[in-house]
């Protein structure tokens, strides 16, 4: 086994947050589960953005974040997600990449617009998001970079992805590659919800796959 030329290389959504602090009065109003992720779409992410609070815009998704976050401690960090090819697409390709995250995932032309997570902050510090998927629901088999993921020490993927089936069929391609070439898998479950939606395909792929699984108590 040759040693890895990048520490980690993340697969997962491709997004611009939309972050506004609000009260559980806006959440109630919009039928929101305090805390949870809800998935969207385009015509209630429109609606939403026009009734939120002014808010602070950057690029996100909770792979990518880890990844930036890794980079920036000085990891050798690749990352792999779908934008459009689009104003907010350009946006998310500057930011990765300033970084220092290698990022070449080719964008998709025509189609979805780049994803989107809409944010509530509550005075708790509790995170709700409405999140429209977009460009990013388009990640399939063939955006994968499989000289990267074989050259990564491990390989990153966000439960949050796994709600489009082309992406999870993805994630068990990249995995297999990962373990092949003797890599560890790691896996975020994201959150509960996202856990009630896949708990069966989680289990499956953390039997036949996955070394490390990150999840939080609840």
């Amino acid at each position: 086994m040759t040693a890895p030329r990048l520490d980690i290389v993340g697969i997962g959504n491709a997004i611009v947050d939309v972050i506004a602090r609000t009260d559980e009065r806006f959440l109630d109003r919009h039928a929101m589960r305090k805390g949870s992720m809800a998935l969207i779409d385009a015509a209630t992410a429109q609606a939403l953005y026009a009734a939120m609070p002014p808010g602070q815009e950057s690029s996100g998704g909770s792979a990518a974040n880890s990844c930036a976050v890794a980079a920036g401690l000085g990891a050798a960090v690749g990352f792999l997600g779908k934008v459009a090819d689009d104003q907010l697409g350009a946006v998310f390709r500057h930011d990765i990449t300033s970084i220092g995250v290698t990022y070449q995932t080719k964008p998709l032309i025509g189609g979805h617009p780049t994803a989107r997570c809409l944010i509530l902050v509550t005075q708790d510090g509790q995170r709700t998001m409405n999140t429209y998927l977009g460009a990013g629901g388009a990640f399939a088999e063939p955006d994968l970079d499989e000289s990267m993921i074989a050259d990564s020490a491990i390989l990153y993927l966000e439960g949050y992805l796994f709600d489009p089936p082309a992406a999870k069929a993805a994630f068990t391609k990249a995995a297999a590659i990962a373990r092949a070439a003797g890599r560890k898998v790691a896996l975020s479950l994201s959150d509960a919800f996202c856990v009630d939606r896949h708990r069966a395909g989680f289990l499956q792929l953390i039997a036949s796959s996955v070394d490390i699984v990150f999840a939080n108590e609840a």
